[in-house]
């Protein structure tokens, strides 16, 4: 029996537009298993002044918290732009089943740009990854907020 695709990406937009609204960087994160939203952030490096705070980090860390493991297999990732390499190998020590992302990030990118950490052959897992999901909301976010700042 297959089952119906069903995506989360509007609650990462949910997340990334409230990020924006606290004068962060619009990008937001939701993992999911099953049907279920099991944690969602949106980026708080300046408000938490951790640079480490982004969006993909704080969701993961608040899943593994729920699930009582440092790992997340089964899980699926939604996130408003392409991981950087530091959140690519968070999520390759997680053992995130899937991830979705929206914007590429030709600057900063570490899927499909940059390092393209998945492809090493010291990344240990490797989730499928489906890349373009609401890619044009979350690129807007994005140009909108740093228009207001240049």
């Amino acid at each position: 029996m297959q089952t119906k695709f069903r995506s989360f990406m509007a609650q990462a937009l949910d997340e990334a537009r409230a990020a924006g609204a606290r004068g962060e960087v619009p990008v937001g994160a939701v993992v999911v298993l099953g049907d279920t939203v099991v944690a969602r952030a949106g980026n708080r490096t300046r408000e938490l002044n951790d640079p480490t705070a982004h969006a993909e980090v704080l969701a993961i860390r608040a899943a593994c918290a729920a699930a009582g493991s440092e790992r997340l297999p089964g899980h699926d990732l939604y996130v408003t732009l392409e991981p950087c390499p530091m959140c690519a190998a968070a999520l390759s020590s997680t053992r995130i089943a899937r991830l979705y992302y929206g914007a590429a990030d030709p600057k900063s990118g570490g899927v499909a740009q940059g390092p393209r950490i998945f492809s090493h052959p010291q990344c240990h897992h490797v989730p499928e990854v489906y890349d373009g999901i609401a890619a044009s909301d979350a690129e807007t976010l994005l140009k909108a907020f740093f228009a207001d700042r240049r």
